[in-house]
């Protein structure tokens, strides 16, 4: 069975400590929903309630462990990115950092509820940006992730509407543990 994880989250700017701990109650959710059904499929007999469950299962996978890469960016407070290869592949790919941001934001801003993730495919050493339509849809295959941003409502919601969620984009860049990021590759 999978264990929640705990995250080392300071005061955030721009993002309360509200929008943190509702959304990390919502990535507890996930684990738990996920273990039920993991549990629940050895008692399950009746073939399309099991595929059902297969098929739920991708979502509470996805929703857990999206998060665990979104919180895990913010602990210890904001850090820059530090020379190596992140910053190397990123400005190979993208010229500077800021370019690579902006592409990034860019996706960001796509209509509807899902995450935008960057990663790293090491066959070819090369960043590969997309969105992730909920938790689960769009995820790239034989690559890791190394940078996750949620863009469902309940991540910036208390803290902006709709209409203003580039605000909460920003605070997710001035919050971001770049050492994090850069870890993952």
């Amino acid at each position: 069975m999978y264990e929640a994880k705990t995250f080392n989250i300071p005061s955030l700017d721009g993002i309360s400590s509200q929008t943190i701990e509702e959304h990390l109650g919502l990535y507890n959710g996930y684990v738990k929903n996920l273990n039920h059904i993991l549990d629940s499929l050895k008692q399950v007999v009746d073939p399309y309630a099991k595929r059902e469950m297969q098929r739920r299962m991708g979502f509470e996978f996805g929703g857990m462990r999206n998060h665990e890469y979104y919180f895990a960016q913010f602990e210890e407070g904001s850090k820059s990115l530090p020379p190596g290869k992140l910053k190397e592949l990123i400005e190979e790919q993208y010229d500077n950092v800021d370019s690579f941001v902006d592409s990034f934001k860019e996706i960001a801003s796509t209509r509807g509820v899902g995450w935008v993730i960057a990663y790293i495919d090491k066959s070819v050493n090369k960043l590969v940006m997309t969105w992730v339509d909920e938790q689960h849809l769009g995820q790239l295959v034989d690559v890791d992730m190394v940078l996750a941003l949620d863009m469902w409502e309940h991540s910036y919601m208390l803290d902006y509407p709709p209409s203003k969620k580039k605000d909460y984009i920003e605070a997710f860049f001035r919050n971001l543990n770049w050492e994090v990021v850069a870890g993952r590759v």
